[in-house]
């Protein structure tokens, strides 16, 4: 079995960590993963995020913590943790589990079987998958988003928001490296910056459920990820992606 790393940005979680590193610690001792380690990534939390995983690193020593300098976003979060990273593959999660952590045997085995280097979690290519939908309002504003994603980057995805991407590691550490955007918008840009790399991307219907406390505001947050999509094309001129 080759190694694994898990990375979890984590905001003011000190409710949810438990019941998310349990399952993921569970899950992995199950699979017998003879190397793996679960980063999270504290955003400047203002609660015990921090104390809550130091608590539990002390039964389970593959949970790694570690510090933003402040809050910077969920983008920063995630980037912080995939560069610190050693396993041969890499997952980031959301932290509230809402793709369930065994949905990353379905990523593991399409990367496998079709020679990717990544392979992303998708709500949108089979919603019987999904037990808890979002709001109208979200879902149709999630997919407004996705025809402009589309349009703006030529990205050929249905969904590229789920919080459920696996990558190989040194994948994992090339696309980072040089990824720019630190909010929500990240995830398009680090699968635009893997296919101008030249890394072959699938994507993957999971299991899926919408889970209340979400962090994203309908009014600001939607706005920064549509012109964190003109932020996109503007880096891919300048070159930062090379």
């Amino acid at each position: 079995m080759t190694s694994i790393s898990i990375v979890i940005p984590a905001y003011n979680e000190e409710a949810r960590l438990p019941a998310t590193l349990n399952a993921i610690t569970g899950y992995l001792a199950a699979r017998g993963w003879a190397e793996c380690e679960v980063l999270v990534v504290n955003d400047g939390s203002r609660d015990s995020t921090a104390a809550v995983t130091e608590r539990m690193r002390a039964s389970h020593p593959e949970i790694r913590l570690l510090e933003n300098p402040g809050n910077r976003g969920k983008g920063y979060s995630v980037r912080h943790g995939m560069l610190e990273t050693r396993g041969e593959w890499v997952l980031f999660t959301d932290s509230d589990l809402s793709a369930p952590i065994e949905e990353l045997d379905k990523l593991l085995d399409a990367a496998r079987e079709r020679q990717a280097a990544v392979a992303i979690g998708s709500r949108a290519l089979d919603r019987s998958l999904i037990a808890l939908h979002q709001s109208w309002f979200r879902e149709t504003a999630g997919r407004i988003f996705n025809l402009l994603m589309r349009l703006a980057t030529g990205l050929p995805f249905a969904d590229t928001q789920c919080g459920f991407k696996l990558f190989q590691g040194k994948t994992a550490r090339e696309v980072f490296r040089r990824q720019r955007i630190e909010r929500w918008g990240f995830d398009a840009e680090v699968l635009f910056i893997a296919r101008k790399l030249g890394y072959k991307t699938v994507e993957v219907p999971v299991r899926w459920s919408h889970s209340e406390g979400t962090k994203v505001s309908m009014l600001g947050d939607s706005v920064n990820m549509f012109l964190d999509l003109l932020r996109i094309r503007w880096n891919q001129i300048r070159g930062h992606y090379r």
